[in-house]
């Protein structure tokens, strides 16, 4: 079985983190459940994709789906880069009156703590800004049918290295990329 890189596995989680960030910062009907941790986080997504497996080989009990759902929800899967997902993300947001982070990288900087701030360094935060503002835009491809293939472009090119504290030991010194 080929097995993703430990880094791609652990930006999942920072992507989870950020968007639990960004929910509990909007609040109201956009309000997360508990922060999961690390381990938390890879038993759940080890579930989801143990469920998705059974569900792909027809195996799977009917409330599998249910489940897989939950599970889906619950830890923001492919949150960030699901134009779904960003779409009614952001019609709930702005229902809810919106937030300057949605659009304002000094706003959405803010989401980052002081000791992430540092570590990733004045670039290094314009780079995480920009990517997840990027990846608000995944809203507007219903306009252009070129537009989703230059967002993702762009989101390649511009991939957060890994800064969350939660990855990171107090101990540790990580160089900003």
């Amino acid at each position: 079985m080929n097995r993703p890189p430990v880094s791609d596995m652990l930006l999942e989680y920072q992507h989870y983190l950020m968007a639990h960030r960004l929910r509990a910062l909007l609040g109201g009907r956009l309000t997360p459940t508990a922060l999961l941790s690390l381990p938390e986080y890879a038993s759940r997504r080890i579930m989801r994709q143990d469920l998705a497996r059974q569900m792909i080989t027809r195996a799977s009990p009917p409330e599998a789906m249910k489940s897989l759902d939950r599970l889906t929800d619950e830890l923001m899967f492919g949150f960030w880069l699901n134009p779904g997902e960003v779409t009614a993300f952001l019609r709930a947001a702005i229902r809810q009156g919106s937030h300057p982070a949605l659009g304002e990288p000094q706003a959405f900087a803010q989401l980052l703590s002081s000791t992430e701030r540092a570590r990733l360094g004045e670039g290094g935060v314009e780079r995480v800004c920009r990517y997840y503002l990027t990846c608000l835009h995944l809203a507007s491809p219903g306009a252009d049918p070129h537009a989703l293939e230059h967002i993702f472009e762009r989101l390649e090119a511009a991939v957060p290295p890994l800064f969350a504290d939660e990855l990171h030991s107090p101990s540790e010194t990580v160089p900003a990329n």
